[in-house]
């Protein structure tokens, strides 16, 4: 983390193509994290170069923003292709992509808000499901816009007023982030449990 700081504090005026080059790359699968340039870009503004707030909040507002389009096509054009792979083949089933269409169409952005906020990977495997159950494009963006505004404009706001205690923001963040991610997998296993055992219990009467 320290080494991510000192590259983009030796390059603080181009630092905002960075983020935004990185979020884009973010969105083509390549692991880097979202929520790591979102904690650079506002810290960056923060301390080192509070002029460049403007570039920096654009920077990772944009770059999130089309890295989720970029998500949503890399879906609805390999859809198909994935789900011939053993390991997606039930996580985006063309049932499950059905009941992410309907989420989507009956919870509107606020589904999307609320996907924003999930850590470790799971905001594209959201926009990439987005692609596959054929989500009109138009209203992916306008319920992405929203979701990615509310989301950026929430976190820039705190990584910034917190920007001045780095290592204290970056162990939190961590154990705030796990923490999420544990109570989402606990959900999503529960979930399948139970269904497994209806579908039992149902098969066996």
């Amino acid at each position: 983390m320290e080494n991510w700081l000192h590259f983009f504090q030796s390059h603080a005026h181009h630092a905002h193509w960075a983020i935004f080059a990185g979020a884009l790359l973010a969105g083509l699968n390549i692991p880097i994290s979202i929520d790591l340039l979102m904690i650079l870009s506002a810290t960056l503004a923060s301390t080192i170069i509070p002029s460049h707030l403007p570039h920096l909040y654009g920077a990772i507002f944009f770059g999130c923003l089309f890295s989720a389009w970029l998500s949503f096509w890399f879906g609805r054009k390999f859809g198909p292709l994935i789900q011939k792979w053993p390991f997606f083949a039930k996580l985006v089933s063309p049932k499950k992509m059905n009941r992410v269409k309907s989420f989507y169409e009956r919870k509107g952005a606020f589904a999307f808000v609320f996907g924003r906020f999930i850590p470790f990977g799971v905001r594209n495997l959201l926009f990439m499901s987005s692609g596959m159950s054929r989500i009109s494009f138009s209203k992916f963006i306008l319920w992405d816009a929203c979701a990615c505004f509310v989301w950026s404009g929430i976190c820039f706001s705190l990584y910034y007023a917190l920007g001045k205690n780095f290592d204290r923001l970056v162990s939190g963040v961590k154990w705030v982030n796990l923490l999420v991610f544990i109570a989402f997998g606990v959900t999503v296993i529960g979930t399948i449990w139970y269904k497994k055992k209806k579908y039992t219990r149902e098969g066996n009467v």
